[in-house]
């Protein structure tokens, strides 16, 4: 309940009150979506949902109840403790990120300058996105990350969208940077271009990222990269969601200084990403030591298959009977 009413109160009031009536569990949803004259949606445990007056969720579009504009603009003065103009910079990207490391997409009209999006305004669709921690999360494939016991690898993890590959990505930080009786704790430079990964506010994580994690926030991945390794001298440099020609030019600076990366891309496997000229790359010249893919059986971050740089499998999830997930883990390395 301490999380539900940690996020209702960021609504309107009367979508608070519909909010309250909601009996799910907070801690497993996803996103909660307004938009001007449309239904109010809940995607929870990776199933969308209409939700109703009475706090009734279904898949049916007839009880929906229908988000009025006024309920956007009072939502935003919740969100922006009535101090909106203090969001301008994170505005022009499309998102705010509130206390407790929620991300808030925006969508509207945007004003224009010389030199691109100055800000927005009008602004009638709203996605929250909740920030959510699995501690441990990432310890199952933890030691087929390691080289010898001791050097983590370069590793991209592969994820179709709401598969968790930015949940887990936040624990192998957490764990690589405070390290543990059997992997030494290394210094993590995080370059966090949406506020996903440490979800700051006001220049402070929300969430946890180890002792020995240091972090650029709201800042474009090539250059934080660069960033980060002339200035904060990190073992192993972690961001999410790669993928323009921009990266892939870091990518290559970061493993020429000797520095590990751990990266995410979209995708459902390696074919999937031989598929993207840009970072076909990155697979044909095994620049990544480690391919970790995800997939949307059970649990959020579940892993479905680990492969080396050769293609070799080193991981593969066995499928549970009955349909319900991937409810066990075979180790067929080597």
């Amino acid at each position: 309940m301490e999380r539900k009413d940690e996020l209702i109160h960021i609504f309107s009031r009367n979508i608070r009150e519909i909010l309250s009536r909601v009996s799910v569990d907070f801690d497993e949803v996803q996103e909660i979506r307004l938009r001007a004259a449309g239904p109010l949606l809940m995607v929870y445990r990776n199933e969308e949902y209409y939700v109703s007056q009475s706090g009734a969720l279904s898949r049916e579009r007839t009880d929906a109840f229908i988000v009025a504009k006024n309920e956007l603009k009072e939502t935003m003065e919740y969100m922006s403790n009535h101090s909106l103009y203090a969001f301008e910079e994170e505005m022009k990207q499309g998102f705010i990120t509130i206390q407790g490391g929620h991300r808030i997409g925006i969508a509207g009209k945007t004003i224009l300058d010389e030199s691109g999006i100055k800000t927005m305004k009008y602004i009638s669709f709203i996605n929250v996105r909740l920030s959510h921690q699995v501690k441990g999360c990432a310890l199952p494939v933890l030691p087929y990350l390691y080289e010898a016991g001791k050097e983590i690898c370069h590793t991209l993890i592969i994820s179709p969208p709401r598969c968790g590959k930015t949940t887990l990505l936040r624990d192998l930080i957490r764990q690589v940077s405070n390290g543990s009786k059997d992997y030494p704790g290394l210094t993590v430079g995080v370059v966090d271009e949406r506020s996903e990964i440490g979800a700051c506010y006001q220049g402070v994580p929300q969430n946890e990222l180890g002792i020995r994690t240091d972090i650029l926030d709201c800042c474009p991945k090539a250059k934080g990269m660069m960033m980060l390794i002339r200035t904060m001298s990190p073992r192993v440099i972690a961001v999410d969601e790669i993928g323009s020609r921009e990266d892939l030019e870091a990518i290559e600076y970061v493993m020429n200084c000797g520095c590990k990366l751990i990266a995410t891309v979209h995708g459902c496997s390696i074919e999937d990403i031989r598929q993207k000229p840009v970072l076909r790359k990155l697979v044909e010249e095994r620049i990544f030591e480690r391919y970790v893919i995800l997939n949307c059986q059970g649990k959020i971050g579940n892993i479905d298959q680990i492969y080396d740089s050769r293609g070799t499998q080193l991981y593969k999830a066995p499928y549970h009977p009955a349909g319900v997930g991937w409810d066990r883990q075979e180790c067929v390395y080597g």
